[in-house]
């Protein structure tokens, strides 16, 4: 009895091992608690749902590589940081994206967006492809390289430059955010 007691404890420790590990669930996605930054492994920060006339779109995540929970800090580091999207309504199609995100872009800049507007050109084509619940996007900031686009896994772009990339942070963490909400939980605030 004691060794199969033993024999069972092992087995179960190997599985969890060998499982991914999962921060949290949210509307029945899976948020991973690290994610790769190329040589940098980035930790959760938070994530939360961004939800538009009672109806859930997407589930966004913040992965940083301090502990900061300061929004501007965070949109002003020079460090490596991700935001993944991982869509969840059949409601997000491409156009809608593009326009959401072009507003996004005008908040956070304060309607100054002429001096990255190459940089929002470009990575706005990333949304051309159709988008389906179940996509995920992962944008990933590295310092010197810019921020590589993958949508399912796949890298579908990289812009380069810090300007852009406090620009696109600050979607989801600038004063004008997408949703308040969902910047506070992605900040690991609620």
């Amino acid at each position: 009895m004691n060794k199969a007691l033993s024999t069972l404890s092992a087995c179960l420790l190997t599985a969890a091992l060998c499982a991914p590990a999962y921060a949290l669930t949210i509307e029945g996605v899976d948020v991973p608690d690290t994610l790769s930054a190329d040589s940098s492994e980035l930790t959760l920060k938070g994530a939360g749902t961004r939800s538009k006339w009672f109806m859930d779109l997407y589930v966004g995540g913040l992965y940083v590589s301090n502990t900061s929970g300061d929004a501007q800090k965070i949109i002003e580091a020079d460090e490596p940081q991700a935001i993944t999207l991982h869509i969840i309504s059949g409601m997000i199609t491409s156009e809608r994206m593009v326009s959401a995100t072009m507003e996004g872009f005008e908040n956070s800049t304060g309607g100054n967006t002429a001096p990255i507007k190459a940089e929002i050109d470009t990575f706005m084509k990333v949304f051309e492809e159709e988008i389906k619940e179940g996509d995920v996007f992962d944008l990933v900031y590295v310092p010197a390289a810019g921020v590589k686009v993958m949508k399912n896994g796949n890298k579908r772009g990289q812009i380069a430059g810090l300007e852009f990339k406090k620009a696109l942070f600050g979607i989801w963490l600038s004063e004008q955010p997408a949703q308040k909400d969902l910047k506070e939980k992605m900040l690991g605030q609620r």
